[in-house]
């Protein structure tokens, strides 16, 4: 499906530009004709995170000539994983600025914009439509679905990738061209359904095979030549080491795009999600999912607060459960000593109700407090009293502690 040029070429090349280009030139399909419409180009990703990272240093390499940056998030060590545009050194950094930095390195010729926010209803509009394209390296669910409203709305495609563990996806949603996010992907999955990377984890490598494929449809719609991933879903299995493509077609009742759309401008995309206010992760942090919030509320306990309890239940002046609910994985990286493991599914299930004795208190905790805020509702509605959350879970331990602990 051949789409036109998306970028009016540049005047010219200078011969620096020839020189550093001089592959893609030789490429009859991007010539010098193509290589001057990427340095007319302006690409906007969203995130400098784990698609992001490669993503921005294959767009500066191949020359697109302006590359927004936009993320509000800071550089974390549990980050150099796999988010290739940051170093030990720049842990604690803002990520555009560490990004940018990164960038320019790679390619001098290139201009850089960064914008240090969260994107959101009030502002995605105003940063999209400064860029031709947009490359969504969105770490969760109502940043996609709001940077494909913001596209569609503005008639500008967008490059979406998503991954987790060892699975990658990869499409192009570019509306009078073919579907958008929402046409696939109507409705966002339920809270807590769907696990982030930064609970179920992510192979690293694998967020450089689904940006470097983003980056390909960039250029390939920025200099209008290939078969760009328009109506088709490519699906990436690490593990089987296998690529597949789906069609998908625009669905002509999409709520967005359709025959008759009933959404004409951006909306709340956190309670659209199902999320608590201000509960979207950051852009760019790993690819993830919403978490939802329990139904009533739950008592808390600080974890000072915790600390004084499990150091009297080690003299015998308490008696209490420490329930950890998060996957063996995690556990593996940090554990709060004296915790019992009792998955959230079990929780789901009920198995948890059995194993768990009546009349004993019980505190709840997993890395940052919403599954375990999630289990310890369901063991309040079942009548168990005495249930308690830990505030910011593991990381709040390790903060405030036992700071010599890992975090993630």
């Amino acid at each position: 499906m051949g789409i036109p040029p998306l970028v009016d070429p540049a005047p010219d090349l200078s011969s620096e530009e020839r020189a550093r280009y001089a592959r893609h030139i030789l490429l009859p399909d991007i010539g010098v004709e193509g290589q001057r419409r990427l340095k007319n180009a302006r690409v906007l990703v969203v995130g400098a995170g784990g698609l992001g990272s490669p993503a921005l240093l294959y767009l500066a390499a191949a020359g697109v000539g302006t590359i927004g940056i936009v993320d509000d998030d800071t550089v974390d060590a549990s980050n150099l994983q796999r988010q290739v545009v940051h170093g030990t050194p720049d842990v604690g950094r803002l990520k555009t600025e560490s990004a940018a930095e990164a960038v320019a390195r790679a390619n001098p010729l290139v201009e850089v914009v960064r914008h240090d926010l969260r994107l959101d209803s009030t502002n995605a509009l105003e940063v999209i439509d400064g860029y031709d394209l947009v490359l969504d390296g969105a770490d969760n669910f109502p940043t996609r679905y709001l940077v494909n409203d913001a596209c569609a709305l503005l008639g500008k495609p967008h490059v979406w990738g998503s991954i987790y563990r060892f699975d990658g996806q990869v499409s192009v949603w570019f509306r009078d061209h073919g579907p958008c996010y929402r046409c696939v992907f109507p409705e966002p999955p339920p809270p807590g359904s769907v696990p982030s990377c930064a609970t179920g984890g992510v192979l690293g490598v694998l967020c450089a095979a689904i940006g470097s494929v983003q980056v390909s449809e960039a250029v390939k719609l920025i200099v209008g030549q290939g078969d760009p991933l328009v109506g088709r879903l490519l699906v990436h299995d690490a593990l089987r080491q296998s690529w597949d493509s789906l069609t998908v077609r625009r669905d002509p009742a999409c709520a967005l795009c359709g025959d008759h759309p009933t959404i004409t401008g951006l909306v709340d995309y956190e309670a659209f999600c199902g999320m608590p206010p201000g509960g979207a992760a950051g852009s760019g942090a790993a690819h993830g999912a919403a978490v939802g919030a329990p139904a009533a509320a739950i008592d808390e306990v600080t974890a000072g607060e915790l600390a004084d309890l499990l150091a009297a239940r080690d003299r015998g002046e308490e008696s209490f459960e420490l329930v950890d609910v998060r996957d063996a994985g995690e556990r593996e990286v940090v554990s709060i000593p004296g915790a019992r493991a009792i998955h959230l599914e079990e929780f789901r299930s009920g198995a948890a109700l059995a194993a768990l004795p009546d009349g004993i208190p019980v505190v709840v905790l997993c890395k940052s407090g919403a599954r375990s805020a999630e289990a310890a509702g369901i063991l309040a509605r079942a009548g168990r009293s005495g249930v308690r959350n830990l505030r910011g879970g593991v990381l709040a331990w390790v903060h405030d502690v036992d700071p010599t602990l890992p975090e993630y």
